[in-house]
Formats: structure tokens, C-alpha cells, sequence
């Protein structure tokens, strides 16, 4: 048994008091005047016992009344398990887990309506002069500091559920903080909620012994959950005209088999495709659905199941842009007969946006309107070309270098440094062949069936080395026989540089000719076209990266929803040749969007919800209590999510099972016995 007021104690002193009556008060004669003495001796010796008992009870109930007056005042009580009672002022800090899993539902009702109570409960079962914080998932400005009780509950009331999702580690940090900061003796937090297995991540739990941590478990009916997880195409580019085939992932995450389950497929708000699967309990199955595309432009789609009760993870939205063609562009040398190859692969392909122009007559200006740019058969790379050249990757383009014949070396390794590529060495005019594809790369994904080792590869008859350098970040994509680069690939800010070893020329090599060189050109030009996410996640604050050349005027984007209702400005960075947009936590509403430059949209962005909280599957009571134990630390408490009456249970852990009031009730029934004792025990 403990103490919350201990001072009071000092007064058994009073217990002197009746003590001293009883010494003295009692010891007093009377005289008793009578006629008949014959039984003088018998009656003087019992009364005396009789006297002397009475005395004593009397002395004994006061003793009592007074002992348990004392003890009722320094309010005693007995601590529970793992607690530690101060007195004074309270801190209390308690977070309600406004996750998208507390859409669940328990016997009580909705979970999150279920912890909002129990949030209510534990602000009954503390004084009017208590300061509380209430936490959430959302970790609001409004909810970093402590409040009154009536504030409290007005914000409870405010509460709602929200995208956003914490582990528990980071939340029991948040509160611990604030709480730190507080001058209350008495400090103690709160967490409430279903305690998802990806988020009771417990063990990491860095606790301080002087803040009291209570878990308060929900228990929903059923952990099931039926969700789509993810979608992506085949192909990285899609193309007007062309069958696409759209994967999406579906994942049943419950007891239940899914049988003739339908999802459906919308572009622009157009029902497109819709498609049926089979899903068995606690397994994941793939759709395909395929379609023919249309139009061009930005297509924002999305798919969708239906599930219940959980709904915020059966559609997944999803956007991409249809260009009708690659804008292409091609350099050639003067003396470059290799260009013909080129024109005849790319101008009466529908892919391309051909243009070619000589080394003697190059305009500038449309570099800014290509994503793909080829030098084939320049001798001298001049001062000019190089600069724009650099200029152009920067701004995320893509170059593919091939050397004529007699190159001048020099201005070509100018150039090559300036993109951070490998040297040329001189010319290797000794018959060779290629000898292996690095398929790991990915330029030839999708390209072959199967990777096969033995294929027939170019021949090559004169080459030049490419000697690679420390800084430069290199790529080899087809090596040759006497272990050289016979095509590379370099990384520089946010372009590529492609270099071949060897002039594209008949007299260097047969690559013109061969059957690697269309796929590789149309690989090239694929992959120059900057490669956006088919969404983003809320909260994640993803970046959106635009291409530099897409600056406007004011330098100022706007995303924008479908409704036009929600609008704002990103923040904006200019890195690595790219506009990069951070939407911060401005956006958490799933959805399509656009960027929006001077009110014309320039790119689709959409926004899902985190698949995190899709698994419902979360710790039971005996889990959770059992993970406590485990953890070995006193502060951490639990309460049984079957308790009714959470008010008396926080009230309990708060201050133990108080006893100041059964002391009370004995201090009355001490002193109304020795009233009773006075008046009728003769």
C-alpha cells in the first residue's frame, strides 16, 4: 500500500490524545453513598472489571476512528502492475489511430468511432485542471501542444480518418516530446488502436521510464480485405493505335474465395475493358486487360473492385501520355553515306518525328523540341555543336554518338568530357566481332524472347577504344571479342549518351546491316523519352520531374484535380536538368490530376492511397500483451479491450485502487461504536 499525500501521517501524533484522557480522566473517584455494606467486597470487584473493559473499548474505538482519519487524509491506495503514481498536476498525451484500417468494424460499431470514445473515457477519468494532447496520424500543428480537458474533447469531436499512416515507434516518439517539455509530475500517454502488424513496431520502442505508456487494443469482426496492389504495363511507352496490355494486381488478403470477381478498366471517365478473375483466400492474382489505344494526349484512367467495408484501396488511378511520335533528330556528316540507313528506318515509321540536318547547317533552335538526337559521321566536332550538345542532355535529352572514320579525336574527346563519357582512343583497324550483350542493361528488354548467348552479333572491322575514366559512369551494352566496348551507355544529369566504338560506315562494320540495329535505334529513342510513374503515393511527397524546357514564363506550375475544385502550387526545384515538383502535404486525396503551366495541362499525375494499411492483419489482445512482456519495460501498460467501464480502469492505473474512502467509512463506524459504547454498555 502506497501513499499519495504521506505528510498526513505525522498525524498518529493524535493518537497521544485519547491516550492521555484515558490515563487520566478515568482514574478519578466518585464517592457512592449506600446503607447495606454486606456485599461491599463483591460489588467494589466488579464493577471495578466491569469499569475497566469499557474503558478500554472505548479507548480502542477512538484509537481506530482516529487511525483511519489519518490514513483516509494521506489517501492511500494500492499501485497496479507497471505503474507509477505522483502526485500534483497531470500530462496526458493520447493518440487515436484515424488510419484507413479503422474503417473496420468491432460489435461496438465502427473502430475509429470506438476509439473516440474510449478517448472520452480517458478524459472523464481525470481532473478539470489536467492538461491533455490528442494525436493522430496527421500530426497536425493544432495537436503539438496541451489543452484543456473541454478542448480536448471539442477536438476529439473534430477528429476524422486520414490517408496518413505512423508506426508506433514514431508515434509514442511524437508524444514523448511534447511530454518531456511539460513541468506536470504526472505525466502518461495513450495509444489507441488496432495495432496493425506493419505498424506495432514495438520493439523498437525507445522509452523513457518516467512517462506512463497504456495500450488500448480494438478488435475488429474480421481482418479480410480485399484490395488491388499495383498496375503497370507491358510497354514503358504507349502508342496510339497499338493493343495495350494493362497488369493489375489483386491481392485477398481473407478467408473468403473471390469467384467471377470483376474489375473494371476507365480512360477519361470511359468504361474501356472490363475483366474477370478468381482470386483464393490469402493469395494474390494478376488481371491482364487489353485494349486498343486511342487518341493521343494525356490519359488519365483508373480501375476499380468492390469491397466493403474497406473501400479506400479498391481503385487504383493511374495516368500517362500518348505522344504521336518521338521527335527525333539526326546530324550527319557531310562525307556520312551510313545516313541513309538511319533515314529509311525512322522516316516512314509512325514512332518518329524525323529530322535531319548537315554538320554545315545546323539549326540550334530545335533542339529544344527533340528528345532524341543522333551524331553520325562528323569528322570534327565543333565548339558550337559540343556547348548545345551539353546544353541538350542537361535538359534531359538523349545522344547517340557515332564517330566517322577519320574523326578528329580531339574535338571529339572535348565533347565526350564535356558529357562525362570515356575517351577515344585511335583506331583499331584489325577485323573483330561483337561478342556479348549485357542484357542486364535493359536496352534489349522486351527484344528477344529468350537471352541466349550464342547469337549472331555484328562484325566490325575497324574501331576506336573507349577508355574509360574514373569520373566517367560507364555502361558497357555490347562488348566486343578483344574485350573492348563496342556500344556504351552514359549517365549524365538526367541524359543519356550512347557512344559506339565504330563508324556506322559499311567499311567499319556490318551493324548497319544487321538485325540488332533496328531494335536498337528504336530502343534508344523509346528509352529517350523520359519515363514518368504511372502514379504517385499521398503523403509520400514524391517528386513530379518535368523536362526543363517545359518552363513557362512565370515559372509557376499549379496542380489540379479532375473537378477543378483543388488546386495549388507545388514547391519547385530546378536539379540534374529537371523541374522537380514536391507537393508536400498538400495533396491527400486520391485521384487524377494535371500540371497545369499558364492553364494548359503539360502532364497527368495521379495519386494513391499507400498500400500499407491494406493488410488488415493485425496483433490480437494476447499478441499485443504478450509483445509488452517481451519488451520488459514497466512503463508500458495494457488494458483488456473486454473492459467496459475504461474510465475506472485509467482512474485505477492513474492513482491504484484508492482506499481513502473505505477509511473513511471505518473512521464513521469507529466513532459511532464508541457512542454506543458511552451510552448503553452499563
Amino acid at each position: 500500500m502506497s501513499f499519495i499525500y504521506p505528510a498526513f501521517l505525522f498525524g498518529f501524533f493524535a493518537l497521544a490524545i485519547p491516550i492521555i484522557i484515558h490515563l487520566f480522566n478515568f482514574r478519578r473517584y466518585k464517592k457512592v453513598y449506600f446503607t447495606n455494606v454486606r456485599f461491599l467486597d463483591q460489588l467494589k470487584q466488579e464493577s471495578q472489571s466491569k469499569s475497566r473493559l469499557k474503558h478500554l473499548l472505548i479507548l480502542a474505538a477512538r484509537i481506530l476512528a482516529i487511525s483511519c482519519l489519518v490514513l483516509a487524509f494521506a489517501q492511500p491506495f494500492i499501485p497496479l502492475a507497471n505503474t507509477n503514481v505522483k502526485a500534483g498536476s497531470k500530462a496526458i498525451s493520447v493518440y487515436i489511430d484515424n488510419s484507413f484500417s479503422m474503417e473496420s468494424v468491432s460489435k461496438n460499431g465502427l473502430l475509429f468511432e470506438v476509439a473516440k470514445n474510449k478517448a472520452r473515457e480517458i478524459a472523464k477519468a481525470f481532473g478539470d485542471a489536467d492538461k491533455f494532447q490528442l494525436l493522430t496520424n496527421d500530426f497536425e500543428g493544432k495537436n503539438q501542444r496541451l489543452v484543456s480537458k473541454e478542448e480536448f474533447i471539442q477536438l476529439i469531436d473534430e477528429c476524422q480518418i486520414s490517408p496518413a499512416f505512423k508506426k508506433v515507434a514514431e508515434v509514442y516518439s511524437r508524444q514523448r516530446d511534447l511530454l518531456q517539455a511539460s513541468t506536470a509530475a504526472d505525466k502518461r500517454n495513450y495509444l489507441i488502436s488496432d495495432f496493425q502488424k506493419n505498424m506495432a513496431d514495438i520493439a523498437a520502442l525507445k522509452t523513457d521510464s518516467g512517462l506512463s505508456t497504456t495500450f488500448i487494443p480494438l478488435v475488429s469482426n474480421s481482418n479480410g480485405n480485399l484490395y488491388i496492389d499495383t498496375c503497370w504495363f507491358d510497354s514503358p511507352v504507349q502508342q496510339s493505335g497499338m493493343i495495350q496490355k494493362l497488369h493489375v494486381r489483386i491481392i485477398n488478403n481473407s478467408a473468403n474465395s473471390i469467384e467471377n470477381g470483376v474489375v473494371k478498366l476507365y480512360i477519361n471517365k470511359e468504361l474501356v475493358s472490363p475483366a474477370t478473375y478468381k482470386a483464393e483466400p490469402d493469395s494474390k492474382t494478376e488481371v491482364v486487360i487489353s485494349y486498343l489505344l486511342k487518341g493521343s494526349g494525356i490519359q488519365q484512367c483508373y480501375v476499380e473492385i468492390e469491397d466493403h467495408p474497406v473501400t479506400f484501396d479498391d481503385r487504383m488511378f493511374f495516368s500517362y501520355d500518348v505522344k504521336k511520335n518521338i521527335p527525333t533528330l539526326v546530324i550527319s556528316g557531310t562525307q556520312a553515306k551510313s545516313s541513309a540507313y538511319l533515314s529509311s528506318l525512322m522516316k516512314n515509321d509512325s514512332l518518329f518525328s524525323y529530322a535531319e540536318m548537315n554538320e554545315k547547317a545546323i539549326d540550334f533552335s530545335r533542339f529544344t523540341s527533340v528528345d532524341f538526337i543522333i551524331l553520325n559521321g562528323i569528322q570534327n566536332i565543333s565548339s558550337g555543336l559540343a556547348s548545345e550538345t551539353k546544353k541538350f542532355i542537361g535538359n534531359g535529352g538523349t545522344v547517340f554518338i557515332l564517330p566517322a572514320i577519320n574523326s578528329d579525336l580531339l574535338s571529339y574527346n572535348t565533347l565526350l568530357a564535356m558529357l562525362g563519357a570515356g575517351q577515344l582512343t585511335p583506331l583499331d583497324t584489325a577485323n573483330t566481332k561483337a561478342d556479348k550483350i549485357n542484357y542486364a542493361q535493359g536496352l534489349y528488354e522486351g527484344v528477344f524472347e529468350k537471352k541466349q548467348e550464342n547469337i549472331d552479333l555484328p562484325k566490325v572491322f575497324s574501331h576506336y577504344g573507349l577508355a574509360s575514366s574514373v569520373r566517367s559512369n560507364e555502361d558497357v551494352i555490347i562488348r566486343l571479342l578483344n574485350g573492348k566496348s563496342f556500344l556504351s551507355l552514359y549517365q549524365n544529369q538526367a541524359g543519356k549518351v550512347y557512344v559506339c566504338a565504330s563508324s556506322l560506315e559499311d567499311e567499319a562494320s556490318n551493324f548497319a546491316r544487321h538485325g540488332l540495329f533496328v531494335p536498337t535505334i528504336i530502343r534508344m529513342a523509346i528509352n529517350s523519352t523520359p519515363i514518368v510513374p504511372l502514379y504517385y503515393t499521398c503523403g509520400n511527397n514524391e517528386v513530379i520531374a518535368l523536362k526543363s524546357n517545359l518552363v513557362n514564363k512565370e515559372g509557376v506550375y499549379h496542380i489540379v484535380n479532375e473537378t477543378g475544385k483543388q488546386d495549388f502550387i507545388p514547391e519547385m526545384r530546378k536539379q540534374m536538368g529537371l523541374i522537380n515538383l514536391y507537393p508536400q502535404n498538400q495533396l491527400k486525396e486520391a485521384g487524377n490530376y494535371s500540371v497545369k503551366s499558364d492553364k494548359t495541362p503539360i502532364s497527368g499525375a495521379s495519386f494513391n492511397f499507400s498500400r500499407e494499411e491494406s493488410d488488415l492483419s493485425a496483433l490480437t489482445p494476447d499478441e499485443l500483451k504478450k509483445t509488452l512482456s517481451d519488451k520488459g519495460d514497466r512503463s508500458l501498460s495494457f488494458i483488456e479491450p473486454g473492459e467496459k467501464n475504461i474510465s475506472a480502469s485509467i482512474s485505477d492505473q492513474s492513482s491504484g485502487t484508492r482506499l481513502w474512502k473505505f477509511f473513511v467509512i471505518l473512521a464513521l463506524t469507529f466513532l459511532l461504536t464508541e457512542i454506543l459504547l458511552i451510552r448503553f454498555f452499563k
